[in-house]
């Protein structure tokens, strides 16, 4: 991996997003662009050597084979560029991205890789650029770096570069009107900030809240059919596990579904008593661990608490699907960056 000749290497963190509830609108300031539905990914191209990385630094290569020679197709012969690998499905005749289609090309046998990318191929869509030829571009505007990510795709069939607008206006508008076309809100860039890997830099809104969390046991549901809940953890900062409620009220189909999930994971035959908290007051209080191995995203309204160890879901959360493209140590308490206190007397009219 390490071999290419790139002022810019890989691995590298991309840079991530802090979750705000409404689009920051100082003109001049910030460039919008829409929220991609898809797998985050950073594309290294050094001649015919290509590299897809995920977020958390795995190699996608091997899933989206497609996506490599669209690379060598279409983008220039040495780039590094920030983006989206998205799966678009003409749906009630628009094209639309599709999730289902996406996340099941993360499949470990090869004929159902090679199978999947002919029958549902991979579009990337770029949205920053992090190296052209052979200049680094970390340390250069987003401005500038917009620039050379246009430069850099030269054919537009399978990659693609995200529309932008310096527009606050038409920013808050794309929230609402791009709504389920597979795209969940907007992000905000600093029109002269620097590309900084890892660091929550960007702003995001969306229409939901949400969270990634590990799944770190379940119980089974009070018929005795399926999962009745989904116990979820949390990272603290210094990478502790905590329960911080759970995900529950599913289909009687969607119960079977998630323990054939989720019962592989069981370790050996361990059942825990136990309140884990008290959002489950009346049924069984045992549930069983499993390895905390699978991400999914829930929908939740409201954290309560202040401290790290004592921060929960304040209800039960709703479960959205499984992020096959996360690892769980990602799933940390700093993505809840979404002021959840207020002070009163931000709230009252000034005297």
């Amino acid at each position: 991996m390490g071999d290419m000749d790139l002022p810019v290497k890989p691995p590298l963190e991309p840079m991530l997003a802090k979750a705000q509830t409404t689009v920051p609108d100082d003109a001049g300031v910030w460039s919008y662009e829409p929220k991609w539905d898809g797998f985050r990914a950073l594309v290294f191209r050094d001649g015919d050597d290509v590299v897809l990385l995920s977020r958390s630094g795995k190699d996608l290569a091997r899933y989206f084979p497609e996506v490599l020679d669209s690379v060598r197709d279409e983008l220039a012969p040495r780039c590094v560029l920030d983006g989206e690998i998205v799966v678009p499905r003409e749906i009630g005749g628009r094209t639309r991205l599709d999730w289902e289609s996406l996340s099941q090309r993360i499949h470990p046998a090869e004929s159902r890789v090679r199978k999947l990318s002919t029958e549902t191929p991979a579009h990337f869509i770029g949205f920053d650029a992090l190296a052209l030829g052979d200049t680094s571009l970390m340390k250069e505007s987003f401005r500038t770096r917009r620039e050379a990510l246009t430069e850099a795709v030269n054919e537009k069939q399978w990659c693609h570069v995200t529309r932008t607008t310096e527009d606050p206006e038409l920013g808050t508008q794309w929230l609402e009107e791009f709504e389920g076309a597979g795209l969940d809100g907007v992000i905000a860039k600093r029109l002269d900030g620097p590309y900084l890997p890892g660091k929550r830099e960007m702003v995001k809104v969306k229409h939901h809240r949400d969270a990634d969390c590990v799944a770190i046991g379940y119980r089974i549901h009070k018929s005795g059919e399926g999962i009745g809940s989904i116990l979820l953890g949390l990272h603290t900062d210094d990478g502790e596990l905590q329960m911080v409620g759970g995900a529950a009220s599913f289909t009687a189909k969607a119960r079977l579904s998630l323990l054939a999930d989720l019962e592989p994971l069981r370790i050996g035959d361990d059942v825990r008593d136990g309140e884990p908290s008290r959002w489950n007051s009346a049924a069984d209080k045992r549930w069983i661990p499993i390895r905390p191995e699978k991400v999914c995203e829930v929908a939740y309204d409201q954290m309560e608490g202040n401290h790290e160890n004592g921060r929960r879901f304040r209800h039960a959360v709703k479960f959205l699907r499984w992020r096959p493209d996360r690892d769980p140590e990602s799933c940390r308490f700093d993505q809840l960056d979404v002021p959840l206190n207020f002070d009163l007397y931000d709230v009252l009219e000034k005297s």
